[in-house]
């Protein structure tokens, strides 16, 4: 038997996604591991009283196992085309565990997204390959920044903050990028570049690709496993300088990083929608710092929280006022009533101004988006006789439907399809109403679908592309529809707000925004800063070229603040309007939130446990600078049968909360405190049964 001196050992966390188990458990190295184990290897390993094998992750490898080494079991082996990963991702994996309430496997699994290798496969094609094959690569061109630009770079360069490049749409921001990524190449380093979602990766690669060769890789969910591999390795080899992706790219083991851009970096899908649920920004920023990399945010809507965070100096403010192309202006806006339309007589989707516009675009050969956030045929179907909506019978959400058939196999019959978004029920529309029987239950609502058959019916002579989640399912949808709207294979775009983040189609002169209202009126805080997000974004894919552009605003609200800020292009009143309403009723930047989602299929349990939750919460803490909202049922309230209720923290700043004692503590630490003893509380409480995530703003 080997002498204790001789032995070494592993920190491993099992790959069970509970509370339970979220500790590193103890194992033995056998002497046969010892040269291949690492930090980072996928191992197999015996787990619990019955020796039930497991797979795990080792975190640390060390001499001392803390205790009688006679009762340590040993590893079983390492797994079979597993690929070890970077300390770095570990040690991120353990900030991200902490800072966002998640078991630190869930978070080593999001930061570890290859978990696996695979054969190399002559047919398996490059997919920066397979966008430039199927658009061609654009021209690369000297890059000559214009004064704004130069003074941006050069400010960026010498900063050592974070950076928040603020620059109008088509402002030339990407061309700031180009040159800092040059610069970071040519001192030895790699770059990461961020976007919010997979639809940019076509432009965004089409465009660096012209200047950084084949020395570039793309990372995204839409990729196979093996291609995933594939890139993955390229970039853990330092065969690539550059890589493009949505979020989880961030966790690409790129060597020698120096910079990490954001792009779009207001746009929530840089907020995990599951545990554990990151904000992309801090988890960038955490590994820019961790390698002396520069973090570079760049947006022509900048959040609230960062644009707040450049006004007090905590990060660098670098501004764009003018757009890059010569001559190019930004879009004049057109704001429309649409209640003053319905009482002039115009039923239509379209504004008589739109439908005009629309018709002299046609004839002068120029492109058109009309965007509108809501895929499908048309919002929910309901019966005009009693008010019954036809509802998800596993979700608390009514139907949406789709102009495409749905086949009954009881009835034999085919019907228009209701579906489910949330978890993917389908069914066929009612000829009469399920609740009190009469005909008269209809299509009420508009969705991408309803609109493409009006222009169809309005423009018999437009071609048309339509881009939505329901026409990019397949990999290379996203590709193939945005390349044949480049080769003006369509002369109108119609789609969700996938098109309108980013995209330069510089023969676009119209951009319609057929329902500016879709986003205002939901229960979110920030509804107003997304909807003058949207539809500043959306503005600005019009007029990009050295044709001016128009936009149309459609709204029943349109003197609503943030319709109204957007179609002035006018930010900073949006920030100062909003940020009041921010600190009068106390909602992040000016204070730190916290989210509690607590899901259970157990209804009565889920109500007990977060009722009770409330009342540790009151007589615990109910007297400090924290503040407990709820618990209020989540929107909706039920999906795929699991029951959601939310609770919300504050942690209240001290002016606000000037009567009570001032606190030297971090808001952020503090709030994570209690939501580690609430954590606590609820799985005591909810008996294993009360599943609970958290959401740090």
């Amino acid at each position: 038997m080997n002498m204790q001196g001789h032995r070494s050992y592993a920190k491993i966390i099992v790959d069970i996604s509970a509370e339970a188990v979220d500790r590193a458990f103890t194992y033995e190295i056998p002497m046969e591991l010892k040269e291949s184990l690492a930090p980072g290897s996928r191992v197999r390993i015996p787990f619990g009283t019955s020796d039930r094998e497991k797979t795990g992750y080792v975190t640390e490898i060390c001499s001392d196992p803390g205790f009688d080494p006679e009762k340590i079991k040993p590893i079983t082996g390492i797994l079979k085309g597993s690929l070890s990963a970077e300390d770095e991702m570990i040690d991120l994996a353990l900030f991200m565990s902490r800072r966002y309430g998640s078991t630190l496997n869930a978070a080593l699994k999001a930061a570890l997204p290859v978990k696996r290798s695979y054969r190399k496969n002559r047919r398996r094609t490059d997919p920066v390959e397979r966008i430039n094959e199927l658009s061609g690569n654009m021209p690369k061109t000297d890059i000559k920044l214009n004064p704004e630009q130069e003074a941006a770079y050069q400010g960026i360069l010498s900063d050592d903050r974070d950076c928040l490049l603020y620059g109008v749409t088509g402002s030339g921001k990407t061309m700031v990028y180009i040159r800092l990524i040059e610069e970071a190449i040519r001192s030895g380093k790699r770059a990461i570049v961020l976007i919010p979602e997979i639809s940019l990766t076509y432009q965004t690669i089409r465009q660096l690709s012209a200047y950084f060769s084949d020395r570039i890789s793309v990372f995204h969910s839409r990729l196979s496993d093996g291609e995933r591999y594939e890139q993955y390795l390229r970039a853990k080899n330092g065969e690539v300088d550059l890589v493009v992706g949505p979020r989880s790219a961030v966790f690409t083991p790129l060597p020698d990083l120096g910079l990490i851009i954001m792009d779009e970096e207001h746009e929530r899908a840089y907020h995990s929608d599951i545990s554990p649920r990151y904000d992309t920004r801090e988890v960038a920023s955490y590994r820019a710092k961790r390698n002396g990399a520069k973090l570079l945010l760049g947006s022509a809507t900048p959040s609230l929280e960062t644009y707040d965070r450049a006004l007090r100096g905590e990060i660098g403010l670098y501004r764009l006022t003018e757009r890059a192309v010569p001559g190019a202006l930004l879009p004049k806006i057109r704001l429309c009533d649409m209640r003053r339309e319905l009482r002039d007589g115009n039923r239509s989707i379209f504004s008589r101004e739109l439908k005009e516009l629309i018709q002299d675009r046609l004839l002068r050969r120029e492109q058109i988006m009309l965007f509108l956030n809501r895929r499908g045929y048309g919002g929910f179907v309901s019966c005009r006789s009693c008010g019954y909506v036809v509802k998800c019978p596993h979700c608390d959400i009514s139907l949406t439907a789709h102009n495409e058939w749905y086949y009954d196999r009881r009835s034999g019959k085919r019907e228009a399809r209701l579906s489910c978004h949330y978890c993917g029920h389908e069914e066929g529309l009612p000829r009469i109403c399920p609740s009190c029987g009469s005909p008269y239950i209809a299509v009420f609502g508009t969705g991408t679908q309803k609109l493409e058959q009006a222009v169809r019916k309005e423009f018999p002579e437009a071609r048309l592309l339509r881009m939505d989640a329901d026409t990019t399912r397949k990999k290379g949808d996203h590709e193939r529809i945005l390349s044949a709207f480049a080769a003006h294979k369509a002369d109108i775009l119609i789609g969700t707000q996938m098109i309108v983040k980013g995209h330069d189609f510089p023969d676009v002169t119209l951009v319609g925004i057929v329902a500016a209202d879709l986003s205002l009126n939901t229960s979110e805080f920030d509804a107003s800063e997304r909807t003058f997000q949207l539809i500043t974004q959306a503005s600005g894919r019009s007029g990009r070229g050295r044709t001016p552009g128009d936009v149309v605003i459609q709204s029943y609200e349109p003197e609503n603040y943030a319709i109204m800020s957007a179609a002035n292009s006018d930010y900073e009143a949006f920030f100062q309007r909003e940020m009041s309403f921010r600190r009068l009723l106390c909602y992040p930047p000016v204070c730190r939130m916290l989210c509690i989602r607590l899901q259970s299929p157990d209804e009565k349990l889920l109500t007990d446990t977060a009722s009770r939750c409330r009342e540790y919460f009151e007589g615990e803490y109910g007297s400090g600078e924290s503040l407990l909202i709820g618990p209020c049922n989540a929107s909706p309230y039920k999906v795929n049968d699991i029951y959601r209720k939310n609770l919300y923290i504050k942690q209240i700043p001290h002016d606000i909360m000037a009567a009570k004692s001032r606190s030297d503590e971090d808001p952020c630490e503090v709030i994570i405190k209690l939501r580690d003893s609430l954590g606590t509380f609820i799985a005591q409480a909810g008996r294993g049964r009360v599943q609970a995530s958290y959401e740090l703003f």
